[in-house]
Parts: C-alpha cells; sequence; structure tokens
C-alpha cells in the first residue's frame, strides 16, 4: 500500500500469528524498524505444540527461545509497551511487545471469540481504535484469517520475507529452450578441447537471457549445452552430444525424453553435491534419482549408504504410534521409494531377491525427517522427496545434515502441496531452487511430460 495516501500514519505495528513464527521462528527480527507484536493467544497456542519430536514443536521451540532472548528480564510494564530488537551488526530496529487478552469494554465484539483466530482479529480492533495514528497490520499464512481481518477492517498480509518469487512461473527450469538454431545468433565463439571435453567460449553478451552455473541451453537443432562459467565478460559452455545425453544409463535406466537426460546428468555429475527435481505426478523424479542413487552407491562406491526420507502430513509427524522399526514405521510415507525399487526389478528372474539385495547393498535407510534433526551424513546420499511441503526454514534445517562426501537430492512437485499455510511460491522447494542457482555444486530441472503412462499423461493434462 502507498504510505503516501496515509498521512496521518505514524507507525506501523505489525502482529505475528503463530504460523508465522512456525513458518520462520526467526520473523519478528525481519520487520526492519516498525513495532512488532505478538498477542498473548500467540504465545499460548506455541506452548501447546512445542512438545514432542515433530518440525512444528522444534519451530515453535525455536520461536520461544528467540522471543525469550528478546524480551529477557524485563518489567511487565516494558514487556506491553516494547523492548528494542537488537539485531547484530546493524543494531537496534523496531521493539516487540506481547498484547495482553483484555475483554472489549462494550462487549460488541466483531466475531465470537470462542476461536482463536477471532479473538485475535477482536483483539487488534480494539488496538486499532485505540490509536488511529497507527497502521495495525496482521501477519498470518492463513488465507482465511487474512479474510476476516479484512472484513473487519483491518490491514493484513501474507509473511514474504522468504518468497523470492512472485510468480511460480517465475522460478528457473533449469535450462533455455530455443526454437531456433542456438548458434545463429552467436557471432563470436572459442572452441577448445579440455580434459576429453569440448567447451565453447561466448562473449556474455551473446545470451540475453539470465543465465547461471549449471543451467542447460538446448534448442531444435539438437544442440545441448551447460553452463560450466560465467562473469561479466564471458559464458563457457560444455557441449553436451544428444546422442550420449540419451544413452546414458543409471541401474539399467534410460532417460525416456531429453529432460530425463539432463536430470540424470546433473544427478551422476560428481561436482554437484545438491540436485533439485521438480515436475508433474510421474514425470520420472523419483525413479531416475533412485536409480542414479543406486548406481553411484552400488557400483561406483561414491556413497555409502542412500537416506530416504519425506515430509509427513502434520498428523503422522509422531511416528510413535507405529508399530516396528523405523523403516517399517515410515514405509507409508515412502511408499513412492519402494515402489520405484521394484519397477527397477521388474524384469529380474526373482524381483523380492533383487530388491532385498539392492536394499541391503546400497544400505537403503528409511529415515523419519523429524529425527534427521543434529544429525549430519558422511558420504550419504540423502533423497528428500515430497519437497514441496517443507518450508524454507524446514529445507535449511535438512540440507544442512549434509557431510563431508554426501549429496543430496530434493524431489517435489509444486502443484501438489499439502502443507497448510504453504504455496507453490512460499514454499522451500521453491525458495532453495531460487537461491541455489548461484551454487557452482548444484543443479535444477523442471521435468517434462508424464512418461508414466498414456492414463496418467491423460489424467494430468485433463483433470
Amino acid at each position: 500500500m502507498d504510505d503516501s495516501s496515509q498521512g496521518s500514519v505514524s507507525q506501523k505495528v505489525y502482529v505475528l500469528d503463530t504460523n508465522v513464527l512456525i513458518h520462520d521462528p526467526n520473523s519478528l527480527l525481519n520487520f526492519e524498524e516498525h513495532r512488532v507484536i505478538i498477542p498473548m493467544t500467540v504465545l499460548e497456542e506455541l506452548d501447546k505444540l512445542k512438545s514432542g519430536k515433530s518440525s512444528v514443536a522444534a519451530e515453535c521451540r525455536a520461536a520461544i527461545r528467540l522471543i525469550d532472548a528478546v524480551l529477557g528480564d524485563a518489567e511487565p510494564s516494558l514487556v506491553q509497551q516494547g523492548l528494542p530488537i537488537r539485531r547484530g551488526p546493524e543494531g537496534v530496529q523496531g521493539t516487540l511487545s506481547v498484547l495482553m487478552d483484555r475483554v472489549s469494554d462494550d462487549k460488541q465484539d466483531y466475531l465470537s471469540n470462542e476461536l482463536n483466530d477471532n479473538k485475535i482479529i477482536n483483539q487488534l480492533v480494539m488496538l486499532q481504535a485505540r490509536d488511529i495514528r497507527c497502521k495495525v497490520i496482521l501477519v498470518t499464512k492463513d488465507i482465511n484469517m487474512r479474510l476476516k481481518a479484512r472484513a473487519c477492517g483491518l490491514a493484513a498480509e501474507d509473511y514474504h520475507n522468504d518468497q523470492l518469487v512472485s510468480d511460480i512461473r517465475q522460478v528457473s527450469k533449469g535450462y533455455l529452450q530455443f526454437t531456433e538454431s542456438f548458434w545463429s545468433r552467436i557471432h563470436a565463439v572459442e572452441t577448445r578441447q579440455l580434459m576429453g571435453e569440448t567447451v565453447h567460449i561466448l562473449p556474455r553478451q551473446a545470451v540475453a537471457d539470465p543465465l547461471y552455473i549449471n543451467q542447460f541451453i538446448v534448442d531444435e537443432e539438437g544442440f545441448v549445452g551447460r553452463v560450466r562459467e560465467i562473469d561479466a565478460e564471458k559464458i563457457v559452455l560444455l557441449d553436451l552430444p544428444k546422442d550420449r545425453l540419451m544413452g546414458a544409463r543409471a541401474w539399467g535406466l534410460k532417460p525416456r525424453n531429453l529432460h530425463q537426460a539432463l536430470a540424470l546428468n546433473l544427478l551422476q555429475d560428481p561436482d554437484v553435491h545438491l540436485v533439485s527435481l521438480t515436475g508433474p505426478a510421474g514425470s520420472g523424479k523419483t525413479i531416475l534419482a533412485l536409480a542414479a542413487a543406486i548406481e553411484m552407491t552400488v557400483e561406483a562406491k561414491r556413497f555409502n549408504k542412500i537416506i530416504a526420507t519425506r515430509s509427513t502430513p502434520p498428523l503422522a509427524e509422531e511416528h510413535g504410534f507405529l508399530p516396528g522399526t523405523e523403516e517399517e514405521k515410515m514405509d507409508p510415507w515412502l511408499g513412492a521409494i519402494s515402489d520405484n525399487i521394484e519397477a527397477l526389478h521388474l524384469n529380474d528372474e526373482s524381483p523380492s531377491g533383487s530388491i532385498d539385495y539392492v536394499k541391503s547393498r546400497a544400505n537403503i535407510q528409511f529415515k523419519a525427517l523429524n529425527y534427521i534433526r543434529g544429525r549430519s551424513f558422511q558420504r550419504s546420499l540423502i533423497l528428500i522427496d515430497e519437497c514441496q511441503n517443507l518450508t524454507p526454514h524446514q529445507m535449511k534445517a535438512i540440507i544442512t545434515r549434509a557431510g563431508e562426501g554426501s549429496k543430496v537430492v530434493c524431489l517435489g512437485n509444486l502443484a501438489q502441496i499439502d502443507t497448510p499455510n504453504l504455496s507453490a511460491t512460499s514454499s522451500g522447494l521453491t525458495y532453495m531452487t531460487e537461491r541455489f542457482k548461484g551454487f557452482a555444486h548444484g543443479g535444477h530441472m523442471q521435468l517434462q511430460g508424464v512418461p508414466r503412462s498414456l492414463l496418467a499423461e491423460y489424467a494430468e493434462s485433463h483433470l
């Protein structure tokens, strides 16, 4: 909103909802010089959710610790008035206070106080009425709560600090597609043979589109190049013969289209330590990643084990009620991994024996996401399925588990987000993809088409 139309507004007051603090426990530090308020109702909700080993409980505890660090041992009156938020070398910016629960004097609340969301909105309406020179802004990931707040005359907005794109179409696909010959627009090029590889050195201005390391360039004439280096003056492209890409194999699996071949190229590259694959259901994300993981672990012996994990629905985050070992508890949620191991060995003489052999030789371990925190995996391939359901903070917590000699592969479909209060633009998978575009040891590929079956392809485009 244009502040020029709000000439009487002297201060912005941002009120954080519980889901914002769970989404990013450090969110209260990201409102610059403005006043930040946390309602008592939000503290009570954090208190109810803080117990257990789920990822939500961990985020709640982290948020509570930060709030405590800011408020410290301050007098109760100061807690309500506001205490300075210190941000390291940036110094003091803004204040943090707690909004106490109060019943309105006239008893004419806008909404019923039976729901916590309504209680918070009623409190903010009172707060806004007491000081019209302040602009009270509710910050929540809950779309419906934003709608109710606006209906009650309040300003309400989503938390955008870790949202790097406003439209999912802005997210890089991992490749640039040219409808004509790529070389028809290039007027100067130097080609060299280096260590058995062909590289092309072009002036940077030869390609107007944004480029980053490990991005692919393809055209309709069959040229495929991968950005090896890039700076203000030049682009270095690694020439990748298309027939060699399409003829690549991983544990007997052959790519069925060019996008799968490019994904396999990233997966099998020892210099690429983080790979993210996105695409519609059935596009081959899981089976490609799994085949490459088994190949690199069993045959190339680059890794000692494969760690398979995924985000689980909130109601399933506590696995203690399920019987059996950790692998057996995770089996309902990692069924896609097991299904693809079977698919890789359907034509074997003894599929069940082959599956047991692969699981043993590749040392495939099924881990609950909740128990990965605090661990460090050395020489491991960490395969994370359903990454679209992770927040940016959760994504960081998982990727930082990778130790020396490890590789992380993130898989997800941004059209199938099941986590409440997450969207394609705010998903941790989107955030990670954009943040790692400049990482020389990372790569991304958006798979196209649905090779699973003709039925799956038709359903993806018509349902």
